[in-house]
C-alpha cells in the first residue's frame, strides 16, 4: 500500500530552566517584561507531524512518501529519513527560508515559554500534490496532517478530484481554520483524526453535530491520552479502545503521531478500524517510553506483548499482520 504523508517538518529546540518563571515576574512590571533565562540543557530533536508519522510507518515496514516544505538547512535531517526508507522525492525546498523550528523552554513547575517559526512551511501551498500522485503511478491513501492551512485545503481538494482516499488530521491548525474551511477539509475523508479537545473544537467551529460529521467521513478516531481512543462510524455505536499501559512513560511529545502511524500501517495490512486503533495504541506506548518523537524503535515481541496484555491473546495477530520482526 502506497501512503503519502503530508504535514509539517520541523526541528525542535527544547530547553530546561532550573527555576520557576513565575519567580522572575514582578507584578508592578508586567506591562514591560524583558527577561532572559539561563537554561541548563538544550535538546535538539527532529520532528514535525508529517515527518514523525513517516518515521513510524517506516518502522512498521512501509515506505511512505513524505510531502512537505523544508529549507536548505534540511540536509542532515533529510539524509537520516532517506536512509531509513522515507521517500523524499516530492519535498518542496525553499530558497530563502529555514525549515520550521519550534523553540520551547520548560521550568521546574512544567510551565513553558514557546515560539514556533513556520519558516519554509509557509510555502507548502506551492506543492502540486496532483503532479506527485501522477508521477507515483498509484497512491492508496494520503494523510493530510497539520501544515500551512492553504496547503492542507489544497491537498484535500486534489484527493477528492482524483478520487484518492485521504485522512484528515487538522490537529493544532484547527485554531487557525474557520468553520467553512474545516468543513471543506473534513468532507469526504476516509479517516478523521482528532484528540479530545480538537473533537469538541471541530464541532464548535463547524456547527455540526457528531452525526453530521460521521455523515461526511468514513471513520472518526479520537485519541484520549491515557484513556485510549474512541472509534466512531455512522450507524454504529462508538467503540472505546483502551490505551496500552506503561510504567516507563518518559515523553508524551509525538505520541499522537506514533498512534497515527500504527493505525495507518494496520489499515494498510487490511485490519479493520478497531484493530488499527489497538495497533496505534501499542505503537504510541512504545513512543511514550522514549525521549524524542523519532527515537523509539518497534519490534514484534514488544508490540505483541503490549497488545496481548491489554486486549487478550487474540490480539497477537495484529502484530503478526504488521509483519514487524520479533
Amino acid at each position: 500500500m502506497r501512503i503519502v504523508v503530508t504535514g509539517s517538518i520541523a526541528t525542535d529546540h527544547l530547553m530546561v530552566f532550573p527555576g520557576n518563571f513565575t519567580d522572575q515576574l514582578l507584578a508592578e512590571q508586567l506591562s514591560r517584561v524583558s527577561l532572559s533565562f539561563l537554561v541548563d540543557t538544550l535538546d535538539v530533536r527532529e520532528g514535525g507531524v508529517g515527518a514523525n508519522i513517516a518515521y513510524g510507518l517506516v518502522l512498521l515496514g512501509l515506505r511512505p512518501v513524505l510531502v512537505g516544505a523544508v529549507g536548505a538547512d534540511f540536509g542532515t535531517y533529510g539524509d537520516r529519513l532517506r536512509s531509513l526508507g522515507v521517500d523524499l522525492s516530492y519535498l518542496w525546498t525553499s530558497d530563502t527560508l529555514h525549515t520550521a523550528r519550534f523553540l520551547c523552554t520548560t521550568d521546574q513547575e512544567g510551565n513553558q515559554l514557546a515560539s514556533f517559526h513556520a519558516g519554509a512551511m509557509t510555502e507548502a501551498s506551492r506543492i502540486d500534490l496532483a503532479r506527485a500522485v501522477c508521477r507515483l503511478r498509484g497512491v492508496d491513501l494520503v494523510h493530510v496532517g497539520a501544515d500551512d492551512p492553504e496547503a492542507m485545503l489544497r491537498h484535500t481538494r486534489v484527493c477528492r478530484s482524483l478520487g484518492i482516499p485521504f485522512a484528515a488530521d487538522p490537529a493544532q491548525q484547527l485554531a487557525r481554520l474557520d468553520g467553512p474551511q474545516i468543513r471543506a477539509l473534513v468532507r469526504g475523508a476516509r479517516f478523521l483524526f482528532t484528540n479530545e479537545y480538537e473533537h469538541a473544537l471541530l464541532l464548535d467551529k463547524t456547527g455540526w453535530t457528531e452525526q453530521a460529521v460521521l455523515a461526511e467521513v468514513g471513520t472518526w478516531v479520537t485519541t484520549r491520552g491515557g484513556k485510549g481512543s474512541t472509534v466512531q462510524r455512522s450507524g454504529a455505536p462508538p467503540a472505546a479502545v483502551e490505551a496500552v499501559p506503561t510504567a516507563a512513560g518518559q515523553d508524551p511529545t509525538g505520541v499522537g503521531d506514533a498512534f497515527r502511524a500504527g493505525f495507518l500501517a494496520a489499515t494498510a495490512r487490511g485490519l479493520d478500524a478497531l484493530e488499527a486503533a489497538r495497533a496505534g495504541s501499542a505503537v504510541a506506548t512504545l513512543a511514550l517510553e522514549s525521549v524524542g518523537t523519532q527515537s523509539y524503535t518497534v519490534d514484534g515481541e514488544r508490540l505483541a506483548a503490549g497488545l496481548t496484555a491489554t486486549y487478550g491473546p487474540e490480539s497477537a495477530g495484529i502484530a503478526r499482520a504488521l509483519a514487524v520482526p520479533a
